[in-house]
C-alpha cells in the first residue's frame, strides 16, 4: 500500500505564493505516495487532476494555531507521515506539548524555509529538542540546518526547495525584453518601498520602461502599514507604462509573467542573507534576468550564473542604471538565466524532497 503523507499548510488559500508552489511541485514528483493536504477552510484550489491528492478545507486564520494543536494530535494517531511545509518554532513546540513520550524518527517532518540564528530562539529549540529529538528537520540551506543541529535535533538535513519542470521547447524561440517585473507579495522585507521610489524617479525623468507590479495586500497586517502607504503612493504616480496588479493570479498566469521580463528583487540583505526565494527560482526557470541586493542568497545565485546584476545600494539611480544595462544586453543575461534553469531543475528536483519524506 502506498504511503500517506499529511501536508499541513494553514495559510494555503489559493494558487498564489510559495505555499501552493511548493506543494504543487511536491505532489507532481514521481512516486506512488498519497497526499492529504490540510489547508484554509476557504481554500479555492483544484486538485481534481491528481488522483493521489485529497484537499481538506480545515483552518480558520484567527484560530489556526489552536486548530493545529488538535490536528497534530489527531494525525499522530494515524501513524502516517506528517509534513509541515512552512514550519515555525511554534509547530515544534506543539508537538513537544502533546507528546508525553519521545516520538520515533521518520514520522513528523518540518520544512523550515529560514530561521533567525538568535540566542533566544536557540534556547527554545534546545528545550524542544531535549523532549523530542527525533522530529525531522528539513531546510533548503545549510545555515538553517546548522541551527537545528546546534540545538540538539538528531535528524536535520538539506532538502532543496522544489521547483517545477520546464518544457523542453520552452526556450526554442528567443524572447525579447518586455517589462520589469516585481512579483510576489508586497512587503517591506522585499524592498517594496525601494520599488516605489524607483518608479517615482523614472516618472520624474520621463522614462518609458514598462513595469508590472504585483501589490496584493491580502495578507497585510498592522505591522505592514508602511507597505499600505507605499501601495497608495504607487497608485498616485503618473507613469503611463506602469501596470499594477492587485488581484490574486492563478499559478499559470503568475508563471506567464516572467518570460521576457527583468525580475526586480531589492530584498533586505539581513532577512534574505541565506533565505531561498521562490520568486528567484521562478524567474530563472523562465529565463528571466534578476536585479537584487548584495550579500543575499539571491545575489549568490545571480552571480553564480551571471544571470543579472547585484546591487551594493538600492538608490533609484543605481537600480535604474542596472535596469538599463540589462535592457541593452538582454539576450546575454536571458541566455545565462536559461542555462541556470537547466542546472537548477536538476539540483532542485521535487523528487529529492519527496525522497526525504519517504526515506
Amino acid at each position: 500500500m502506498s504511503e500517506i503523507i499529511h501536508i499541513v499548510e494553514p495559510t494555503l488559500n489559493n494558487e498564489a505564493g510559495h505555499c501552493f508552489s511548493l506543494i504543487s511541485n511536491l505532489i507532481k514528483a514521481e512516486g506512488d505516495a498519497r497526499f492529504s493536504i490540510w489547508a484554509s477552510a476557504k481554500a479555492i484550489i483544484n486538485f481534481d487532476g491528481y488522483s493521489r491528492v485529497s484537499l481538506k478545507k480545515y483552518f480558520y486564520r484567527r484560530i489556526r494555531k489552536i486548530q493545529c494543536l488538535f490536528l497534530y494530535n489527531k494525525l499522530l494517531r494515524t501513524k502516517n507521515k506528517i509534513f509541515i511545509s512552512t514550519a515555525g518554532i511554534i509547530d515544534l513546540a506543539l508537538f513537544a506539548i502533546i507528546c508525553n513520550q519521545t516520538l520515533p524518527p521518520n514520522q513528523v517532518y518540518f520544512y523550515f524555509h529560514w530561521i533567525n540564528n538568535e540566542e533566544a530562539k536557540l534556547k527554545r529549540l534546545k528545550k524542544i529538542a531535549a523532549k523530542q529529538p527525533n522530529l525531522m528537520i528539513l531546510a533548503p540551506t545549510k545555515s538553517v540546518i546548522d541551527v537545528f543541529k546546534r540545538a540538539g535535533f538528531l535528524h536535520a538535513k538539506l532538502a532543496p526547495y522544489p521547483i517545477s519542470h520546464i518544457a523542453k521547447n520552452s526556450f526554442s524561440n528567443p524572447v525579447n525584453f518586455s517589462k520589469v517585473l516585481v512579483a510576489g507579495a508586497a512587503r517591506q522585507d522585499k524592498g517594496f518601498t525601494n520599488v516605489v521610489d524607483l518608479v517615482e524617479h523614472l516618472a520624474t525623468i520621463k522614462a518609458e520602461i514598462p513595469f508590472y507590479i504585483q501589490s496584493s495586500s491580502e495578507h497585510l497586517n498592522k505591522s505592514e502599514l508602511k507597505t499600505q502607504q507605499d501601495i497608495a503612493r504607487l497608485k498616485q504616480v503618473k507613469y503611463p507604462t506602469l501596470t499594477i496588479c492587485e488581484k490574486t493570479l492563478s499559478e499559470s498566469d503568475y508563471l506567464n509573467l516572467f518570460p521576457g521580463s527583468i525580475c526586480l528583487q531589492p530584498y533586505d540583505a539581513i532577512d534574505f542573507s541565506d533565505r531561498v526565494s521562490g520568486v528567484t527560482l521562478d524567474s530563472l526557470m523562465a529565463g528571466s534576468p534578476i536585479i537584487t541586493t548584495a550579500n543575499t542568497w539571491i545575489a549568490r545565485c545571480v552571480e553564480r550564473f551571471e544571470a543579472g546584476i547585484v546591487l551594493d545600494s538600492k538608490t533609484p539611480n543605481e537600480m535604474a542604471s542596472a535596469l538599463n544595462k540589462i535592457i541593452r544586453n538582454y539576450d546575454f543575461y536571458a541566455t545565462n538565466a536559461k542555462k541556470a534553469s537547466v542546472i537548477l531543475q536538476s539540483e532542485n528536483d521535487a523528487s529529492q524532497l519527496l525522497s526525504s519524506l519517504l526515506n
